[in-house]
């Protein structure tokens, strides 16, 4: 790289990794800051081996995929781990499997049914109000009930 950018020598690659860990910081989610680290990698083998910048530019290339593939499996598990709060922004699938009274009767395949002061629109078989219904599911904010 130092026939590119001759007044940087070696810290072309610190550069690149900061200006990567700066864009990490006004883009939002989580993508930049592998590439930074590839790019850092890069830098420090090149100060500890001064290679030739074609070498440098696939072990960037290498160093970026492996980063971002491993990047993208830690945040799948963490993502995927048991949460103190499973149901964030999803508190309609915390009702599944529960069983609640009717307050008003659905008809045509509609209804509507009242949870913890919260008006829920339903989808399931006819039925009258006061009647038990179970949730089975949900088809986005709605939720979809059987008789009990």
């Amino acid at each position: 790289m130092e026939e590119l950018f001759p007044f940087l020598g070696s810290w072309v690659w610190w550069v690149i990794a900061g200006l990567l860990l700066f864009l990490e910081l006004m883009a939002p989610g989580v993508f930049f800051i592998w590439l930074a680290i590839a790019a850092g990698l890069t830098g420090l083998a090149d100060t500890m081996f001064d290679l030739p910048w074609q070498a440098e530019a696939l072990l960037f290339a290498a160093a970026a995929l492996v980063s971002v593939l491993v990047g993208r499996a830690v945040l799948k598990r963490r993502a995927s781990s048991d949460s103190d709060h499973p149901h964030l922004n999803q508190r309609q699938r915390a009702f599944i499997g529960k069983s609640f009274t009717l307050k008003e009767p659905i008809r045509d395949g509609r209804g509507k049914l009242v949870i913890d002061d919260t008006v829920w629109d339903v989808m399931g078989p006819d039925a009258p109000a006061g009647s038990h219904v179970k949730v089975t599911g949900t088809d986005g904010m709605r939720l979809m009930v059987t008789g009990d």
